[in-house]
Formats: C-alpha cells, structure tokens, sequence
C-alpha cells in the first residue's frame, strides 16, 4: 500500500469536504491514451487505491502501462475501541487522498479502448465514488 515515508506534520486536522469546489490541477491526461477521473469529492484510502491497482493489473495481465495520478498523504487518526473522551488525539490509523471533482485518478496506455474501458470499470467499483472513462484528444 501507498503511505509517506516521511511526514512534516504527524496529525493534521480534518478538513471540510467543499463538494462544490473542482480540481484544478491534474485535470488532464499526462502520460497514458485513458484514464479514470473521480467526479465526486471524497477520501479515497490506500487501500482502495491498491485494490484498484491489483484490479486493472490482473485484467491487463502484461500488457499495457498503468500510472497511479494520486498519492495518499493525509493521515486519520482513530482512537481505540471503548475508550473515554479526551486523552488527546488517536495514532494514525491510515492514510488517504482527498478527491475533487475532475482529478485524474489512473491513466493506461499500450492497450485497446475496449480493454482500457473494462479495467478502468473493475478499477471503478473499488472506489465509493462516481468516475468518468476519459481518452486522450489527438
């Protein structure tokens, strides 16, 4: 699974989802002729980003480029179970990307639409949020 190795802040706050807020940056398709863009705001988590990887690899088999567009950077903490209130923040539990609208989540290339289309489906199903086949303009 994706995590950082080295972090400046340990704990970061939470944030506020802003669902009507778009992505501004990595909007477009950089490296691969198809991608995967999320059109919902939400936290994607390492673990579906990886069950997403091994999704679109096994489909593939050896063909095909796969490049990952998001890293997950901001960490959740959680506190353990039964345990009273206060007593301070919990440990890092686990580490997510925060998604916007338009950000290209994975991108293929080396393979037919066809193929990209239905690895990118398998690929979309691991994720609790909306996404859009996108190709390449050429």
């Amino acid at each position: 699974m994706l995590y950082p190795k080295k972090v400046k802040h340990r704990k970061w706050h939470k944030g506020r989802n802003r669902d009507r807020k778009i992505d501004t940056r990595g909007t477009e398709l950089a490296f691969g002729d198809f991608g995967l863009k999320a059109m919902e705001s939400k936290w994607i988590t390492a673990r579906q980003i990886e069950a997403a990887r091994r999704a679109i690899i096994r489909y593939l088999k050896k063909g095909g480029r796969l490049w990952i567009r998001i890293f997950p950077d901001k960490p959740i903490t959680t506190k353990g179970a039964e345990v009273p209130m206060g007593g301070g923040k919990g440990s890092v539990d686990h580490y997510v990307f925060s998604a916007k609208p338009g950000r290209v989540i994975f991108e293929i290339a080396g393979i037919s639409e066809e193929m990209a289309r239905e690895a990118f489906d398998k690929a979309s199903h691991k994720f609790g949020i909306k996404t859009k086949f996108v190709k390449h303009e050429s």
